[in-house]
């Protein structure tokens, strides 16, 4: 293999880039190397156990009473389309940089450090927003069951959300808990992964196999409901962005019906591009992270196109429940024991969500602070389990107090606008990389580049459009100040940029 550009950074200034070969090298440095632990068959646990969370037991109800009706599965299936595209990028990459940092570290390799820094900037907050959502939506789950044994918390234990709570102390301790196991090791996270996905995959299978025989065919009809136009037309508050930007009303049902719920039911697929943050800590990426991140993404595909179906086929769409879908249509049918289980395996499964983003949040931050562009003090792994344990620790417990103290649910579309915009950086960074390093030996390529890439590009542009006018104006503001500490901080103490004459490089 050439290695043209193996030494030094390539290009300069702003968007001077680390070369791939470097990126390798510094995951061999003994003080900033993680443990290579994880299989394929790891990798596909944790894609699917951060997959599967609350969008498969709650957006299903909204999205077919609001947007789809029965044709909510076919919006689950352009939502898994857009991911299968990008997740075809993000294979050829974490196949090719084998080092941690998902979307950063391919950014930074490609593209150049500014362009780096900000989708890095912004994974950060994606995946600490999740995770806060997430470890707040399982605590209520938690509440719930504990109600049903007649076990309460004081009330001011209860969270934000509830009428007299301030602080949800479940969900606190669950971030804790969690960010404890990450320190201790990946291979204990796997274990403990496998075994809570095991039960939600089994809850899934419950729903799709029981609610076979409850299957009405009329409820399918009409499949694709006529459009509406809601009263009013589209507002700044409720509207999606592409309506803002071309004036046409707001529309509901009908075949732009599915667009939209697929803009939506999108966060349900959230997670697979956090299987390529451990990267680094797989025996054998070249071989074992497309197959991970493929193969999760395709069996929650399937899974949640059967889910989606049985359902709206139980349930006239129109009586649909939005908060609990899944368990009140069997409850519409006489069965409320398969609800209980349902509630069971949502809280379960949460937990794994948790993890796995606090995970990728750790892995990100960790790359950035061992590029210099963060303090390198966070860049140091433990000396016996091998961890970012410094990152895992800062993170877990401001996670952990944001949890507990903050009613967040408005800022959970940050998520989405997140994971798209990484998206669109990582399938650039492929055309790029192809163009620049030709040389580079690519255990997994894209194919019909540039046509996949480009492809995947419009498409998650054209779902961020269909997201809320607040969440772009949240989301470039969260930017801003992301470009305010690259230029305070992380410019001067880059090590590619210190490096310039082979400092340390």
């Amino acid at each position: 293999m050439s290695t043209q550009q193996d030494t030094g950074p390539a290009g300069g200034g702003l968007f001077r880039t680390k070369t791939v070969e470097q990126s390798i090298r510094d995951t061999e440095e003994p003080e900033h190397a993680l443990k290579k632990s994880l299989s394929a068959w790891d990798l596909t646990v944790f894609g699917v156990g951060v997959i599967i969370g609350t969008g498969i037991f709650v957006l299903t109800g909204k999205v077919a009473k609001e947007n789809a009706g029965p044709a909510t599965a076919l919006a689950f299936v352009a939502a898994g389309i857009v991911c299968a595209l990008a997740a075809l990028c993000y294979a050829e990459f974490a196949s090719t940089v084998p080092a941690a940092g998902s979307a950063y570290t391919f950014a930074y390799a490609s593209i150049g450090e500014m362009p780096a820094w900000i989708i890095g900037w912004d994974l950060v907050l994606e995946f600490a927003l999740g995770t806060a959502v997430v470890a707040v939506g399982w605590s209520g789950y938690v509440r719930s069951l504990m109600d049903n044994v007649s076990w309460h918390l004081p009330a001011a234990l209860e969270g934000p959300d509830a009428p007299d709570g301030t602080f949800d102390l479940l969900a606190f301790l669950l971030v804790l808990v969690l960010t404890a196991i990450l320190v201790l090791g990946m291979k204990l996270s796997a274990r403990i992964t496998a075994i809570v996905v095991a039960i939600k995959v089994t809850v899934v299978m419950i729903v799709i196999i029981a609610g076979l025989f409850f299957i009405v065919g009329d409820n399918y009809s009409p499949f694709i409901p006529d459009a509406v136009t809601p009263p009013g037309g589209a507002g700044w508050e409720d509207s999606p962005m592409v309506q803002l930007i071309f004036g046409y009303d707001a529309t509901n049902f009908g075949v732009m019906g599915i667009f939209t719920a697929a803009s939506v039911v999108f966060f349900a697929f959230i997670g697979f591009d956090v299987v390529a943050t451990a990267a680094e800590e797989t025996k054998t990426p070249q071989r074992d992270m497309p197959r991970g991140i493929l193969g999760s993404l395709l069996i929650c595909t399937i899974l949640y196109v059967a889910v989606a179906l049985v359902v709206t086929g139980m349930q006239h769409y129109t009586k649909l429940s939005i908060s609990a879908p899944l368990a009140d249509a069997f409850k519409s049918v006489g069965h409320p024991f398969y609800a209980g289980v349902i509630s069971f395996g949502a809280a379960v499964g949460l937990t794994t969500v948790c993890l796995i983003l606090l995970l990728g949040q750790t892995r990100v931050f960790f790359a950035m602070s061992r590029d210099g562009l963060l303090p390198r003090f966070f860049s140091v792994t433990h000396p016996k389990f091998k961890t970012p344990y410094r990152p895992t620790i800062l993170l877990g417990v401001i996670i952990a107090v944001i949890s507990g103290f903050t009613s967040i649910n408005e800022l959970a579309t940050l998520v989405n606008i997140g994971t798209l915009f990484a998206f669109v950086v990582v399938a650039l960074g492929v055309m790029v990389l192809r163009r620049t390093r030709p040389d580079l030996h690519r255990a997994f390529r894209t194919p019909w580049v540039p046509v996949v890439p480009i492809i995947s590009i419009a498409a998650s542009l054209w779902l961020m459009l269909n997201l809320p006018g607040e969440t772009w104006l949240r989301f470039a503001v969260w930017m801003l100040i992301g470009l305010v500490v690259y230029f305070l901080y992380g410019r001067g103490h880059s090590r590619l940029g210190r490096a310039g004459a082979d400092a340390e490089y």
